[in-house]
């Protein structure tokens, strides 16, 4: 959004507004009943003497209360950069606090953390890469068919996004691993999961590309028809450059969406970072550790996925400021 340089008064310097969030959040922490969970034990010599539930839930639902107000009312006055890094390590602080609560085995992390990168991250990274670039030809590809004045280019490209953006595509992996050797053609698992994959998410950009290339105005492709480029000089040259500001970023949020569910080929017994996840702790029973780590690593490459695609916004944007 634009900024408004518009001067008002801070939420946070509204002493109703502060007071509302105080009630709000003293509130919810009775109802869930603090004084019995974790927080209690963290806040030991605030309750320690208190033994009635009732009095333990009110010291650690106004201790927790009173940190977030003064919390909110000092952050108020942070510039906008100092509150979002701030925020983002506060939550941070508490996400590793909650997963504190799960008595997990660092040790048992630590020695299985290197295999799950080398391995399981390394397979998704390129599994999803190629599946993406095939993806993006197939989108293409498609948004031109739907765009032309070929009832048989529509007519197929149609039924293409039709089904394979109507059907799970965990079927859609089951029935191209299963069903191509039915046809003679025996399709390994890495193969297969990446034509899913590619298949899928192909159908869904394909809409992306249209509703991009559709955005620029017919002019502009008469205009460069008329100073006598082709039609695929025309597109390359004319039109998508202008379409790709609009096309990047749904394009970006299709390739974070395709890393995730790239873990769905796990099915099929391809070692990427859901696989290990699942396998690598069942000869001791740590599941939990295992899932958590993959978490952590899903998390951490979809940050590197959010700051390229930023990236790439700010370089197709630069012409429209």
């Amino acid at each position: 959004m634009y900024k408004d340089h518009i001067v008002k008064t801070r939420m946070t310097d509204s002493a109703v507004f502060m007071g509302v969030v105080a009630v709000v959040i003293f509130i919810i922490t009775l109802a869930c009943g603090v004084g019995e969970g974790r927080l209690a034990h963290l806040m030991g010599p605030i309750v320690l003497d208190l033994s009635a539930p009732l009095a333990r839930d009110i010291a650690v639902g106004g201790t927790f209360t009173l940190t977030v107000v003064l919390n909110l009312f000092i952050l108020g006055r942070f510039p906008l950069r100092a509150q979002i890094i701030t925020v983002w390590c506060e939550l941070l602080v508490l996400f590793l606090l909650f997963f504190d609560t799960f008595n997990l085995s660092y040790s048992f992390i630590a020695t299985k953390i290197g295999f799950m990168i080398t391995q399981g991250v390394f397979t998704t990274v390129y599994v999803s890469a190629i599946s993406i670039a095939i993806a993006f030809v197939l989108a293409l590809l498609g948004a031109t068919a739907r765009l032309s004045s070929n009832g048989f280019a529509i007519a197929i490209a149609s039924f293409y996004t039709s089904f394979f953006r109507g059907v799970p595509l965990l079927i859609q992996i089951y029935l191209i691993y299963l069903g191509i050797p039915q046809l003679g053609y025996v399709v390994g698992a890495v193969p297969a999961g990446i034509l899913a994959l590619s298949l899928c998410y192909g159908a869904y950009m394909t809409e992306i590309f249209r509703a991009g290339i559709s955005s620029i105005s017919r002019g502009q492709w008469e205009a460069s028809r008329a100073i006598g480029l082709n039609p695929f000089q025309t597109m390359t040259r004319v039109i998508l450059p202008q379409s790709m500001r609009l096309i990047i970023p749904p394009t970006g949020n299709q390739f974070i969406s395709m890393l995730k569910d790239s873990s769905l080929v796990s099915v099929i017994g391809v070692w990427e970072l859901m696989f290990l996840a699942r396998t690598q702790g069942r000869a001791e029973f740590r599941h939990l550790e295992m899932l958590i780590t993959a978490a952590v690593l899903y998390w951490l490459l979809s940050i590197v996925l959010e700051t390229v695609q930023a990236r790439l916004e700010k370089h197709f944007n630069r012409a429209h400021r």
